[in-house]
């Protein structure tokens, strides 16, 4: 039956797209050995290896969500951290102006004291001074009085008591009659 094949092909023209049939026919058998022995030998380890390359990568997305979920975690932590850091911050600024402003009217209130302590020993100073002048005073004008009331009595006032008595029934009049005209 080839052999007639053969026959008629070569009588025919010969087609350039179509092979001679014993071509086909042993490139048939010669396609099927190589797709068995494909089949059998190279598809499954190529499989496998297709199989282990689907595994690593499906793992390592699994890993890329893992790695996602935490860095979300730990960023929400950092996000937690600032804000806390950041409310410490602002209590301490608040605490620090209300200690500046305590402070602030401590000082006011230690100066105002000092400022009345020296005011009152101002005038304590000053009422010290009035009474020393007025007793340097009440001295002199008793002294001049009494040389002055002597040389009108025409006679010696020498005595301490006399004297003391004059000045003071003096200086008596003198504060009346200054009170009478005011």
């Amino acid at each position: 039956m080839i052999a007639n094949l053969v026959q008629l092909a070569a009588e025919e023209e010969q087609n350039p797209l179509v092979p001679p049939g014993p071509e086909l026919l042993v490139g048939t058998i010669a396609f099927a050995i190589v797709f068995f022995f494909f089949w059998k030998k190279l598809l499954p380890n190529i499989n496998k290896v297709l199989e282990e390359r689907r595994a690593a990568i499906e793992g390592g997305i699994e890993e890329a969500e893992t790695m996602k979920v935490e860095a979300q975690s730990v960023l929400e932590q950092y996000k937690a951290q600032l804000a806390e850091a950041r409310h410490e911050a602002a209590r301490l600024r608040q605490e620090a102006q209300e200690q500046g402003a305590a402070l602030i009217a401590e000082m006011r209130a230690e100066g105002q004291r000092q400022r009345e302590e020296i005011v009152a020993a101002g005038h304590a100073q000053i009422e010290a001074d009035r009474k020393a002048a007025a007793s340097a005073l009440r001295q002199d004008v008793g002294k001049l009085a009494t040389d002055l009331a002597g040389k009108l009595v025409g006679e010696s006032l020498e005595d301490h008591a006399r004297q003391s008595r004059v000045i003071d029934r003096f200086l008596d009049d003198l504060e009346e009659k200054a009170e009478a005209g005011r």
